[in-house]
C-alpha cells in the first residue's frame, strides 16, 4: 500500500491566510489600477475637448470686428463684454468674411475703396479688384444657399464703433451715422450699391463717413451654452438686418460644459471653458486662451 501526505491543519490554514491576503490585496490592487485607467482616460478625453474647444473659439474670434464683441442677456439687455459681469452669459460679435479673402488665389473683395474714382457717386461706391459675383458663390456655399452678396455690410475701417450701431437690438439699421452699412452688388462686379437693412430698396451713402479700407462681413457669430449644458455657436444671421442669433444656424461646440466665461480688457480677450465629467463625480479641467 502507498500513503500520500495531505495537507495538516496547519499546512491548510496557512494557505486560506495567504489566500485571504492575496484575494484583499489582490482585489484592491486591481480596483485601484482600474480607477486609475478611468480617471487618466476622463482627464485625457476633458483635456482633449476642452482644448479643442477653445482653440476653435479663438480661431473664429481672430476675425471679429474687434468693437462689435457684446455681452448679451436679451435683445433688449446687452453690454460691451469689456463692461458686462457673469450675468451676461451671451457673447456675440461680427465676423469679417476671412474666407473670400484670404485663398490660395487673389482676395475676391480687396478692402479699398477708391474714393476718387469717376464713376463713384452717392449710390455707388467702387472697391477695386474686387470681384462681387465670386464672394457671392462663396457665402452662398458656406450659408447653404441661405445668405449671398446682397445679405452682407460694409464696416469702415476708423469709422464710429458704438456697439449700438451693429444691429444688436433686433432691428434693422437705418441710420446712415450706424457702423455697418448694408449693400449688395452693383452692375459691375467691382461695385458696392447700398441698401436698406432688412431689404433691398437702393438706398444712400449720403452723409456717411466713407473710409478707403473696409471689412465685409455677412454673419454675426454667437456663443451660448443651452439647458443641457452644451456649448453652441450660432452663425449665418445679419443682425444689421434685424436678425437674431436664433434665426441664424447653430452647431455644437463641446458637451459637458460646466463654466463658460469670456472678458475683454480693450480689444484683448480671454476666454475659460471647463468641462465636467459623467464618470467622476464633482471633477472638471478648464482651459483658458487669450485672443489678441
Amino acid at each position: 500500500m502507498r500513503f500520500r501526505n495531505a495537507f495538516s491543519m496547519i499546512e491548510l490554514i496557512f494557505v486560506i491566510v495567504i489566500m485571504g491576503v492575496v484575494a484583499k490585496f489582490g482585489t484592491e490592487f486591481l480596483a485601484e489600477s482600474y480607477k486609475s485607467f478611468i480617471f487618466s482616460k476622463v482627464n485625457n478625453t476633458l483635456q482633449s475637448n476642452s482644448a479643442t474647444a477653445v482653440e476653435f473659439i479663438a480661431s473664429r474670434l481672430q476675425h471679429r470686428i474687434k468693437d462689435s464683441v457684446i455681452a448679451k442677456k436679451d435683445s433688449s439687455d446687452f453690454k460691451a463684454l469689456s463692461d458686462a459681469d457673469d450675468g451676461y452669459p451671451i457673447i456675440e460679435w461680427v465676423s469679417s468674411d476671412m474666407d473670400g479673402f484670404r485663398g490660395l488665389g487673389k482676395p475676391k473683395w480687396s478692402g479699398i475703396i477708391d474714393l476718387n474714382h469717376g464713376d463713384a457717386t452717392e449710390q455707388l461706391l467702387i472697391s477695386p479688384q474686387t470681384d462681387t459675383t465670386a464672394v457671392d458663390e462663396l457665402i452662398e456655399k458656406l450659408s447653404y444657399g441661405d445668405s449671398g452678396i446682397n445679405s452682407a455690410a460694409l464696416y469702415f475701417i476708423g469709422s464710429n464703433s458704438d456697439i449700438n450701431g451693429y444691429g444688436w437690438d433686433g432691428e434693422p439699421l437705418t441710420d446712415q451715422n450706424d457702423v455697418m452699412h448694408p449693400i449688395k452688388s452693383g452692375d459691375n462686379e467691382y461695385e458696392f450699391i447700398p441698401r436698406e437693412g432688412g431689404s433691398t430698396d437702393t438706398n444712400s451713402f449720403s452723409g456717411v463717413d466713407i473710409y478707403e479700407y473696409y471689412k465685409l462681413a455677412w454673419s454675426a457669430n454667437a456663443l451660448v451654452v443651452d439647458e443641457e449644458n452644451n456649448l453652441l455657436l450660432y452663425y449665418d444671421y445679419q443682425p444689421w438686418d434685424g436678425e437674431e442669433y436664433s434665426d441664424g444656424k447653430s452647431a455644437v461646440i463641446v458637451e459637458n460644459v460646466s463654466t463658460f466665461r469670456a472678458m475683454a480688457i480693450g480689444s484683448v480677450m480671454k476666454i475659460q471653458i471647463c468641462i465636467k465629467s459623467d464618470l467622476i463625480e464633482e471633477y472638471s479641467l478648464c482651459k483658458e486662451k487669450t485672443v489678441f
